[in-house]
């Protein structure tokens, strides 16, 4: 695989890090930092609060928020409408993850063009977890021999991703364990509520209609959990591109349900959705657009919104997408 000039420099700089000084933590570490769902952190927090956290997601920073309260300060890479699929680091990213005293991201392949150097930040003496390393193989899904990353739209995967992040921050700070472990156990009783009231919703929807076609195939976890079939235009990565016989297959497979509804997604070009709709509409179907998703990203943080309607949080998110959902399949 060939490198770019900029990953090597990356490689080097972040290296250098590690082992220069200014470093709040102690980073003697044995590897690998996350096994069989046990975390092993190698040092604790030696500097000023807060304590600096770079995360991919807003996914993911929407847990650390939660557990670390006012003891860290969150950044994240990736804002509303960002594709981590296709992302790549820009040369204020570096300097980032230089200062950060704890990096967390998905994993999973998620950040693919990101994926390898942030693998690879363990093995230079940095604090950096996959947030998806609580899962078991059991937990995941897989697609054509990977595993599909898109993990938090099942939400009692993504309440298992929290422990993680909970033993992270209370071995990485002991002097604030009991405050991570209440903070994430106050929001985890939030997220099993949350998880029965998607269930309680989706019951609205005829079982004929459980039908939810989108965009890209993020959806396969909350299909899975939540009992509707789920197909995706374009494969679990948005680098993936669908073909004309894919799209004539679930214009055919729309047409035969009569499905009233196909959904865009707020991280992905819509342009393969509207060859959906204009497909169903040749055959004589009227399929609309039911409403935009979040899949891959959060929406806009907006102050004056509450957290349960705010797209801006992950249950914000969650909320929206089964909303629009329900009120376009029913």
């Amino acid at each position: 695989m060939k490198v770019s000039c900029f990953w090597l420099i990356l490689g080097l700089l972040l290296s250098t890090a590690a082992s220069g000084c200014g470093s709040s933590s102690e980073t003697t570490a044995p590897m690998p930092l996350v096994q069989d769902g046990r975390v092993r952190v190698p040092g604790q927090h030696r500097g000023n609060y807060p304590i600096r956290v770079v995360c991919t997601t807003g996914m993911v920073a929407d847990l650390i928020r939660h557990t670390g309260g006012e003891w860290v300060q969150v950044h994240v890479l990736m804002g509303p409408g960002v594709d981590p699929h296709l992302y790549k680091a820009r040369p204020n990213d570096l300097a980032l993850l230089q200062r950060a005293d704890l990096v967390f991201y998905s994993g999973l392949h998620l950040e693919g063009k990101m994926a390898e150097i942030l693998e690879s930040l363990p093995r230079q003496g940095r604090l950096a977890f996959a947030v998806t390393a609580a899962l078991t193989a059991n937990d995941l899904l897989t697609d054509t021999g990977q595993f599909d990353p898109h993990v938090w739209l099942d939400v009692r995967l993504w309440q298992k991703c929290l422990w993680l992040v909970r033993d992270v921050l209370m071995q990485y700070d002991p002097q604030h364990a009991d405050e991570y472990r209440r903070h994430a156990e106050d929001y985890g009783k939030r997220l099993s509520a949350l998880d029965d009231w998607v269930r309680e919703q989706v019951q609205q929807i005829p079982p004929k209609q459980r039908l939810l076609v989108t965009a890209h195939d993020a959806f396969r976890y909350f299909g899975h959990a939540y009992g509707i079939e789920v197909h995706g235009i374009q494969g679990i990565s948005t680098e993936s591109e669908a073909s004309a016989a894919e799209i004539d297959a679930l214009v055919e497979l729309l047409v035969s349900r009569n499905i009233k509804a196909i959904f865009v997604e707020s991280s992905v070009n819509p342009r393969n959705v509207q060859a959906v709709v204009e497909g169903c509409r040749r055959r004589g179907h009227v399929l609309r657009i039911g409403g935009e998703l979040y899949s891959d990203a959060l929406g806009e943080y907006r102050a004056d919104v509450p957290e349960e309607d705010n797209p801006g949080t992950y249950i914000g998110m969650i909320r929206h997408n089964v909303r629009t959902i329900v009120e376009a399949l029913r």
